[in-house]
């Protein structure tokens, strides 16, 4: 990848730090317009991932795939095919998919259809009441499952430090590997939180290096400078 851009750089700092050999930057969790809450476009993401120079980007739109289906052959960065389902006691990310899972999905089988995928689960913002956190007893119940397999302890947009290190403490509770994303629902955010880990391939080896990696970043929740705009119609089937 590119080096980031100075923009990228006075934005997100950690940015400019040398990565070890062999490793890569990945954003375990990013919108697109797909979503239905973030408006960034595919140009916007092509552009946003030259300047921060993320080498893998997740991309894990709301209760939808075929965004990252589609920017998966148009990025300069690799991109993992994710979803951020909601489920009725909060939201849970599946990363390595292959299908959609229908949005209201119960949170065990929701788990079990990823992990049918080939999958890797991934909770986000554990908790987070401000970002449809996965309430506490379901959360738990899926860590005592062994239905979780890895944990967003730093999450950009969680403005309280407490919240992301609280998540920390879970995933040692439960031995469960530590991922961070950005959380970008503009482009100007990627870069802001993201795991420095040995490179991969595929699900499994993606699982057993993030336990190697190192979380990097900071909070950083700011909003898109107005512009005028128009976004194509999409539709998250």
């Amino acid at each position: 990848m590119p080096a980031p851009s100075a923009a990228a750089l006075e934005r997100h700092p950690h940015l400019g730090d040398a990565l070890p050999a062999g490793w890569v930057r990945v954003d375990l969790h990013s919108h697109t317009m797909w979503s239905g809450d973030s408006t960034t476009t595919p140009d916007e993401v092509a552009e946003a991932v030259v300047a921060s120079g993320l080498d893998v980007l997740c991309i894990t739109d709301h209760n939808a795939i075929r965004g990252a289906v589609e920017l998966a052959s148009q990025l300069s960065c690799r991109v993992i095919i994710g979803e951020e389902l909601r489920t009725h006691a909060g939201e849970i990310i599946g990363l390595f998919l292959s299908e959609r899972i229908p949005m209201g999905t119960p949170p065990a089988a929701a788990a079990a259809a990823i992990r049918e995928q080939g999958g890797v689960v991934y909770v986000p913002h554990p908790f987070d009441p401000m970002r449809r956190n996965m309430a506490e007893p379901a959360l738990y119940e899926l860590a005592q499952a062994g239905l979780l397999d890895a944990v967003e302890v730093l999450n950009a947009k969680t403005s309280l430090r407490s919240l992301n290190e609280r998540a920390g403490h879970f995933a040692e509770e439960f031995d469960l590997a530590a991922g961070a994303g950005s959380d970008a629902h503009v482009p100007d955010a990627l870069g802001a939180a993201y795991v420095e880990m040995p490179d991969f391939d595929g699900p499994a080896d993606f699982l057993a290096k993030l336990r190697l990696g190192r979380v990097v970043g900071h909070h950083w929740d700011q909003h898109r400078p107005w512009s005028p705009r128009i976004l194509p119609s999409v539709s998250t089937e």
